[in-house]
């Protein structure tokens, strides 16, 4: 049975022929040495070229990363290394390290050390802590030696492969190789250690057209693995999965499962031969080195494989390795945090003997199956022990412990409680996918399935794409996701069993009312979970939402990809993990929940019973969720912020208690939105008293002139004044005719040419005193402006007489 583990291309740059690539461990980068001379950076995220050293006319074999000090070491056809510092691109350093071309250079690990190997037949061992001396020279092949690598279990030994067929053992510190394996009846191009597990085991690449997978400790081959159709160049063990990668000269890339050793799958991207591959440990990224560029490729799925029982018991795959750790146990004296990684302890609960790509607990929580590489085993979640087991592509539990597995696209068998083969089901279709839960669902490329488990009675099909399906504890809520879109139906029980204890034949369709769509959200559903009616789901965005009654609220943005695993109700909190296996709780209250599903349904009388159980803090947001619902009423009955509050009292119209909270709050806004608000309901006196608070002397000039309200016009000019409104208290003093009051306050404002054109018409007598003013204050302002002064008194004198 297939891996089907998910390829996608993640970076394609076209380049001249590239002979050897390596991934930076922290920065998104690729490393690219070419055969005309340069090394190039690539950054995989923003898809440009970040660096390049033009190294020399002569072909770049190998560079490699030296992270841990900024460093990019290259070894060429012209013999000598170079060492450059990729921040400042700097040249550390430049030898002469060969007498022929340099094939490969490795990196130890965690020593100031470099391997490299020639065509001269030797393989050398630089230390950069000692000015690159050469501190070693290991001698012993007959021909070119292609590549030399350390082995990651034990980093003073290393491997080198060479055309003279041979694979030989070093150890640093020793002149002779530990042993020697006649490996291929061809030249032997390339060579690579298994990292994960205990298998001692090496892979190697030949002009033969095979890769063979060897035990070191037993000196014997394990596996020939053929199928390349010309010489192979590049070999590796994946470190996170458990595949062998190939890359050949017939320009392919073919994958290999690394346990059965059954080809799974063969890449050909077109840029002709494939000279090198390139990965990193802890990442899924591959880079392969072509004849006409790089390419960057994706294996697998991120996601953990992990499962949370309903009592916060976590178990987990790591490769093969099988480990749980329990949120109960975090100390009382931790104060969680949401967002914060949970201080767990890991236990060790065993190993499985096949590679897992799925992990789910049954419904109470007893066993945990494993499922991967076509075959399923169902163990005690405690004990781990191994209680069932078969062949099987997808496996599914029931909602009362039941289970069906897939074992191909046209047979679904199911089981009892007791791991006993109840049925065959044999569909009409080819069932792509299949799902658990109340029903047993089958899903083909464009349409899905319900099946009772009792006796594997259609009982709906629905047209639509599935990529997901998640059902409620309660067997009535099911949220169908498709790619971009996911739906709410509730399952009509009744409905059912009606239409099957009638008689009637079911039809290719099912039950028509055994389904009735309740919501549709235009979102992606990454991972989801049921919390009572409130469905908790992950989007492309990585937003943590939920959704009660077709209204989507958000709980948190998180900053990276993190899954869901469960909701503890007695913590109040969702938790999820990402792809580190750090786990994260999200507190999400139960009571809220409970209190708007309530609401949802139209039962106030129990959601008011159960909003003392919700704190006060979430208030607000009770009273947000109400406002949405049409609910203005309940909302400001709800709410505590008193800003928000104020704005439901305006929104409904309600004077007096925004007035309380104007009051309380003592903000000139909110006053002068409540005086305008009064004003327009007919209120004029709380509208003067909100005016007046809200020091709003234009609206209240309005409001007293309009009443006719002498007094309070007599009051706002005075008031005017004292905080330099000139033109309020200007149009005070006018409207009640103080017009000498007026004069003065132009005169005191030094707008004296005003006040002399208002005396000219309003007062008289007042003339010589002002223009006297006026003159005195040119005089003041400018001597040179008397002769416009001589105008303008020739202009008023005229203006009085009339000459």
């Amino acid at each position: 049975m297939p891996l089907r583990l998910e390829i996608k291309r993640k970076l394609a740059q076209r380049s001249e022929r590239v002979k050897s690539v390596d991934l930076h461990p922290t920065e998104p980068w690729i490393l690219s040495s070419l055969y005309s001379g340069s090394v190039w950076i690539w950054n995989y995220q923003s898809q440009t070229m970040v660096k390049s050293f033009e190294v020399t006319e002569l072909p770049v074999r190998s560079a490699k990363f030296i992270a841990r000090k900024q460093w990019v070491v290259a070894g060429a056809d012209d013999m000598f290394i170079r060492v450059y510092n990729y921040n400042t691109m700097d040249k550390v350093k430049v030898f002469e390290a060969h007498t022929d071309y340099i094939r490969c250079v490795a990196v130890h690990p965690t020593l100031p050390y470099v391997l490299s190997s020639s065509d001269d037949m030797l393989i050398k061992l630089w230390d950069w802590e000692k000015g690159w001396m050469c501190t070693q020279i290991f001698e012993g092949h007959s021909h070119y030696v292609m590549q030399v690598t350390f082995n990651p279990k034990d980093t003073n030994t290393f491997a080198s492969a060479s055309l003279d067929r041979t694979i030989k053992i070093w150890n640093l510190g020793s002149p002779d190789p530990n042993f020697t394996l006649d490996a291929h009846l061809k030249g032997v191009n390339c060579v690579d250690y298994f990292t994960g597990g205990d298998r001692p085991y090496l892979i190697t690449g030949s002009d033969d057209h095979t890769a063979k997978v060897w035990d070191y400790q037993t000196k014997s081959c394990v596996q020939t693995l053929d199928g390349h159709t010309h010489n192979v160049s590049a070999v590796c063990f994946h470190p996170e999965l458990p595949i062998i990668i190939t890359g050949s000269e017939d320009g392919t890339v073919r994958i290999w499962h690394s346990t059965t050793y059954r080809l799974e799958n063969t890449l050909n991207y077109g840029l002709e031969r494939v000279w090198a591959v390139g990965y990193m440990k802890g990442s899924r990224r591959v880079v392969i080195g072509y004849d006409e560029g790089t390419i960057m490729i994706k294996i697998g799925r991120e996601e953990p494989v992990a499962s949370m029982d309903s009592s916060g018991k976590i178990i987990w795959a790591k490769h093969n390795e099988i480990q749980t750790v329990n949120i109960r146990a975090v100390g009382a004296d931790f104060e969680v945090t949401d967002g914060e990684r949970l201080p767990l302890a890991v236990k060790e609960l065993g190993s499985c003997d096949l590679y897992p790509q799925s992990l789910k607990h049954n419904p109470n929580g007893r066993f945990v199956v494993v499922c991967g590489d076509g075959e399923y085993i169902i163990y005690t979640a405690l004990a781990w022990r191994n209680r069932s087991f078969g062949t099987a592509l997808e496996f599914v539990w029931s909602s009362d412990g039941e289970y069906a597995v897939k074992e191909s696209t046209s047979r679904i068998k199911i089981f009892s409680k007791t791991f006993q083969e109840k049925k065959t089901i044999r569909p009409t279709f080819s069932a792509e996918r299949i799902f658990g839960g109340t029903l047993l669902a089958m899903c083909s490329n464009d349409f899905i399935c319900f099946y009772d488990w009792a006796e594997c009675r259609l009982i709906r099909r629905i047209d639509v794409t599935v990529k997901n399906l998640y059902w409620a504890d309660s067997g009535d809520l099911v949220a169908v996701a498709s790619d971009t879109t996911f739906y709410i139906l509730k399952y009509n029980k009744e409905a059912v069993s009606s239409y099957i204890d009638s008689g009637r034949p079911l039809d290719e369709e099912g039950v028509q009312d055994a389904f009735e769509l309740l919501h549709e959200t235009n979102e992606r559903v990454r991972t989801g979970l049921w919390v009572g009616d409130c469905f908790i789901y992950n989007n492309s965005s990585w937003r943590l939402n939920y959704c009660v009654g077709g209204e989507v609220t958000t709980m948190f943005h998180l900053d990276r990809p993190m899954y869901l695993l469960g909701y503890l109700a007695s913590q109040s909190r969702v938790y999820l993990i990402d792809k580190e296996f750090n786990v994260m709780g999200y507190t999400l209250l139960l009571s809220l929940i409970n209190y708007k599903t309530c609401v949802m349904r139209g039962d106030l009388d129990q959601a008011n019973e159960i909003l003392p159980s919700i704190p006060k803090e979430q208030y607000n947001s009770v009273a947000r969720f109400l406002e949405s619902r049409g609910m203005v009423e309940d909302a400001l009955e709800v709410a505590t912020d008193p800003n928000y509050k104020f704005d439901l009292a305006i929104q409904l119209g309600r004077l007096e208690v925004a007035m309380e909270i104007a009051v309380e709050v003592q903000s000139e806004s909110k006053w002068k939105q409540l005086g305008e608000l009064a004003m327009s309901a007919g209120n004029l006196e709380m509208a003067e008293e909100c005016l007046s608070h809200a020091m709003d002397l234009s609206g209240l000039l309005l409001l007293y002139s309009a009443l006719g309200n002498a007094e309070g016009i007599s009051k706002l000019a005075s008031l005017a004044k004292e905080q330099g409104k000139n033109n309020v208290a200007f149009l005070c003093l006018f409207m009640l005719g103080k017009l000498e009051e007026c004069l003065q306050l132009l005169v005191d404002s030094n707008r004296i040419p005003e006040a002399a054109l208002m005396a000219r018409s309003y007062l008289p007598s007042k003339v010589s005193e002002i223009v006297a003013i006026w003159r005195k204050d040119l005089n003041k302002v400018n001597p040179k402006l008397r002769n416009l002064w001589l105008i303008l008194k020739s202009t008023l004198i005229c203006l009085r007489t009339g000459k």
